[in-house]
């Protein structure tokens, strides 16, 4: 009999995407959130609406009805020992939330592979990549010390390129998909633990959705590739487009931080890509500026990280802050990137002050 993995994925938003394509393909998944989100997923399931080339609208997914099985639940009582891989799906902040924190602590004490699939790279995954002087970017981490338990060769980092969202209307058990493109992950240090990967690739690749009228192909794959470098193009994107979202008293739109001046949003992704080739990437492994340009078109809202600043949270996930701190290790720097950074620290320093 084919083994069915099971998954532990800490987080419900991005993480209800990815799960629920898991359990298409026939494996186990449990979400790690929010008591409501988590009685909602166990008595509704998780519901992902996402567009499908050649059909009219949205197809919705119910994860009550796929092959495999999905359950919620909070921190309390989980034994990540008892799964085959962590996926790591919340906002980089929130892993030194209380219960969050201590899940995250036996996560490494009990040596299962993780994939993150946060915009945030994990420290023990940037200590993969040789050249990056790991105690100089600490300071770029709402709490570096919850990464201090892992060991880098059991982490690896995932692109969640998708770009999907609750809508506002509706119940948090409901996330839209706007952007149906793939998850990409590098490899994991050993070829055993890779292999967990490669099997998962497959399993979503032969994957079909019953739409009730036929059985359909789902957009959102899992692709996994050699170099640890690859998902290292989400920071072109991010510093791009969603970091540019952010302005001095207000927040824009992804699709204008990145159209209304396309010359300087190109020369900013450049730099980026620039930065990632000098820490040994090959220009293959990353998107090219057009691709993204045309992407972005779609994307008619602010990015998460703007949203959060214009919603008064006082702690993001600081990317931004993160390619600045890398770059400068390798003499580089950028006068629109020092911009974005001080707009945004701008930001955090309001919000911390109201919530004082």
């Amino acid at each position: 009999m084919v083994k069915q993995y099971r998954i532990l994925i800490m987080g419900a938003s991005y993480g209800s995407l990815l799960g629920t394509k898991l359990a298409l393909a026939g494996h186990a998944v449990h979400l790690v959130c929010l008591p409501a989100e988590a009685d909602l997923i166990n008595n509704e399931g998780a519901i992902v609406r996402m567009p499908v080339k050649g059909r009219e609208g949205l197809v919705e997914i119910n994860s009550k009805k796929l092959p495999g099985k999905m359950t919620a639940g909070g921190t309390a009582g989980v034994k990540p020992g008892d799964y085959d891989l962590v996926a790591l799906a919340m906002q980089e902040p929130q892993y030194r939330s209380p219960g969050v924190r201590e899940l995250l602590d036996a996560v490494a004490r009990a040596k299962v592979p993780c994939m993150s699939i946060m915009n945030m790279p994990p420290l023990p995954f940037l200590a993969r990549i040789p050249g990056i002087d790991i105690k100089a970017i600490r300071g770029c981490y709402t709490d570096a010390t919850v990464w201090d338990g892992f060991d880098p060769k059991l982490m690896t980092l995932c692109s969640p390129d998708p770009q999907a969202f609750r809508p506002p209307e509706e119940k948090v058990n409901v996330l839209q998909v706007r952007l149906p493109t793939n998850f990409k992950s590098a490899r994991f240090d050993s070829d055993a633990h890779t292999a967990i990967l490669r099997r998962l690739e497959a399993d979503i690749e032969a994957s079909r959705f019953d739409t009730g009228s036929g059985k359909v192909e789902l957009p959102v794959k899992l692709k996994v590739h050699d170099s640890i470098f690859v998902p290292l193009a989400k920071w072109a994107m991010l510093i791009a487009g969603n970091y540019r979202c952010v302005l001095k008293d207000s927040v824009r739109p992804i699709k204008d931080a990145v159209h209304s001046d396309l010359a300087a949003s190109r020369a900013m992704y450049n730099w980026v890509v620039k930065l990632c080739v000098s820490l040994g990437a090959d220009e293959n492994d990353l998107v090219p500026f057009e691709k993204y340009a045309n992407a972005a078109l779609s994307l008619g809202s602010p990015s998460s990280a703007a949203r959060a600043l214009a919603n008064g949270a006082p702690n993001i996930e600081r990317v931004d802050l993160l390619v600045k701190t890398i770059a400068a290790q390798k003499g580089m720097r950028s006068e629109v990137l020092d911009q974005t950074v001080a707009l945004v620290e701008g930001w955090l320093e309001k919000n911390r002050k109201k919530a004082a």
